[in-house]
């Protein structure tokens, strides 16, 4: 299976890299099939040969996901961007967490506070109840 990849060259601590085509097992710095272009990632300069991609992907070769997201950012081909790096031990504690908070019921204990309150409420509303009478009043008024 061939993929568009990349292999790194340029200076120590300064990478640049070459986008290319080869066989999935293969070496990077060994052979390849075609020098798609290069990407230097402190300026984000990306030269490539948009054509010669679209040729390859259509003839069935792949991307690595670096390589899928920096097209899908430059547009040259459509398609959502993919995760690449994977979360540490402890975002996927945390992220475990949350789930396990937000898919717990939010049941809350009642306090006497609470049950006193509710009581007022009702005998709030039932103390005072409006007289039919003066409820169907400004209805009347208002259809005349």
């Amino acid at each position: 299976m061939l993929k568009i990849k990349l292999s790194r060259i340029g200076k120590k601590k300064h990478p640049i890299y070459r986008l290319i085509v080869s066989e999935v097992g293969r070496d990077p710095y060994g052979k390849i099939l075609e020098n798609l272009g290069s990407w230097d990632p402190h300026t984000k300069d990306l030269q490539v040969k948009a054509d010669r991609v679209k040729h390859w992907i259509a003839s069935g070769a792949q991307m690595t996901d670096t390589i899928n997201n920096l097209f899908v950012e430059k547009k040259i081909v459509e398609g959502k961007k993919v995760n690449v790096s994977a979360l540490g031990k402890k975002a996927k504690d945390a992220l475990k967490k949350s789930k396990e908070a937000a898919a717990k019921p939010a049941e809350a204990k009642e306090t006497p506070a609470d049950l006193s309150s509710e009581a007022s409420a009702k005998e709030e509303s039932q103390a005072d109840p409006v007289p039919a009478e003066v409820a169907e009043e400004p209805k009347e008024e208002a259809q005349q």
